[in-house]
């Protein structure tokens, strides 16, 4: 089965050893596709360091790092608004703690299960890892559906969720945040009901509103934190983000808040999706349509379409907006969104650069032909960064008992996503070609794991 992943250039010769791992990942995790995908992608760019550093390979780290310290599943029973008894099932995966309490989103929506959140749990860890800050790797989430329910039917569910889930949390133990499915809205809930069974206000959830202990700039952290990343990378090649073109899929908080920072910054971003299909704007979306788009998608959950009917410009039913002409794509909606066939579309149209604003969505045949090709390839765990960086700041506004101002965090999160691109050039530049972004990241994320990991023994 692991012959089914394709193998970078540099690791080809380590095919046996990625064979064996893979082998036991899909022994353990029968039927996890996600997972199996995510652990590959790392092991695909780790194994060669490895080999080179005995220390990690003779104390197992990466085959240690693949298996979570703890899954928690539940049943989350609730009443909907006709009195009728609903139930979902819920999980939290605690997957590392060795640099801090565990910390990653929750997430709501049916296509939800633990393949899926393994692997945004083991992402997770090297994320949280490469912020610099004091996190762990988690995820958790149910396969809820806030879409059609009442305000009362999803207060019930966060609420009913909480019961159990709180014996689990804490501002030590595990911080969630939010993710699909899960904004402010659900984080108040789950938040209020915390607070009420543990009979004391701390930080333990991020995410939250700003009169109870949010953090400015935490709604548009992911986002600014793409735009952040590829203008680095994009320095870093001696290039800039002014005059460029740009296509961003989604049109969620990550995809808002990317497009509105590209804007800032001189980019010209002609397209944005919703499962529906694609806006194609070749005049670009300028401040005011941008704030139509965001009232449409934040205020009205309305569709995309609406935004090509206001400003008579093209809307591509079903599609996605990598066949448009640009020089940078974000993808921003979910995981393995961009494959090959629209990454080779993609570079016959010129593109220079490619961040991912959300979790893997390139898939590994993508994101090898990208770099084949020398174009700029940011990874989700490195790009993608931006959101919990500003919930680690939230924690540390929490502890601190302090509120900073919004320039103050964009600051902050300014410097870390510049330091991640610092570490990502530094473990994965190559001499006469492009930095291997996704092998920097994945080796820098790791390493700071590994040596927690190594320092407590064998536990």
């Amino acid at each position: 089965m692991a012959d089914t992943f394709p193998l970078s250039p540099d690791c080809s010769r380590f095919k046996k050893e990625i064979d064996c791992l893979m082998e036991a990942v899909i022994e353990r995790n029968p039927g996890e596709t996600e997972f199996h995908q995510a652990v590959h992608e790392v092991a695909d760019t780790l194994l060669p360091f490895i080999d080179a550093h005995k220390k990690y390979k003779d104390a197992l780290i990466l085959e240690r790092m693949t298996e979570p310290d703890r899954i928690i599943i539940f049943r989350v029973t609730w009443l909907d608004d006709d009195g009728n008894y609903r139930f979902n099932r819920a999980w939290r995966v605690q997957f590392n703690n060795a640099i801090g309490p565990y910390k990653g989103g929750m997430r709501f929506h049916p296509s939800v299960n633990q393949s899926i959140l393994k692997f945004l749990g083991f992402e997770q860890v090297f994320k949280n890892s490469l912020t610099g800050l004091p996190m762990g790797g988690a995820k958790g989430g149910a396969n809820f559906d806030p879409k059609g329910k009442s305000e009362h039917e999803v207060m019930r569910f966060c609420q009913s969720l909480m019961i159990e889930l709180h014996r689990h949390i804490g501002e030590d133990v595990d911080v969630p945040a939010g993710d699909i499915g899960v904004g402010e809205r659900e984080i108040s809930f789950l938040f209020g009901m915390y607070k009420r069974l543990q009979n004391h206000f701390t930080g333990t959830l991020t995410g939250k509103g700003l009169s109870f202990g949010g953090s400015l700039v935490r709604k548009e952290a992911t986002g600014y934190g793409a735009a952040y990343f590829l203008e680095n990378m994009l320095r870093h090649a001696d290039e800039g983000l002014k005059g460029k073109t740009a296509v961003v899929s989604g049109s969620g908080n990550v995809s808002l808040y990317c497009i509105q920072k590209l804007i800032q910054d001189g980019a010209k971003v002609v397209a944005a999706s919703d499962s529906g299909g694609t806006v194609y704007d070749k005049d670009g979306i300028d401040e005011e349509k941008f704030e139509f788009l965001r009232a449409l998608k934040e205020v009205r959950r309305g569709r995309i379409h609406e935004y090509a009917e206001r400003f008579g410009c093209e809307f591509r039913e079903g599609e996605s907006p990598w066949s448009i002409p640009c020089d940078l794509a974000v993808p921003c909606a979910t995981q393995n969104e961009l494959d090959l066939a629209a990454a080779k579309e993609l570079v016959k149209n010129g593109v220079m650069a490619v961040a991912e604003g959300a979790n893997m969505p390139c898939t590994t045949e993508a994101v090898h032909f990208l770099q084949k090709k020398d174009v700029l390839f940011g990874p989700g765990k490195a790009a993608n960064a931006g959101g919990v960086t500003v919930s680690g700041l939230e924690q540390s506004q929490n502890s601190l008992r302090v509120s900073w101002s919004r320039e103050e965090v964009d600051r902050r999160l300014q410097d870390i996503m510049q330091d991640i691109h610092c570490q990502c050039v530094e473990y994965g530049e190559r001499k006469g070609k492009p930095v291997d972004y996704r092998k920097g990241a994945n080796i820098a994320g790791f390493v700071r794991v590994a040596e927690a990991m190594l320092a407590y023994g064998a536990v």
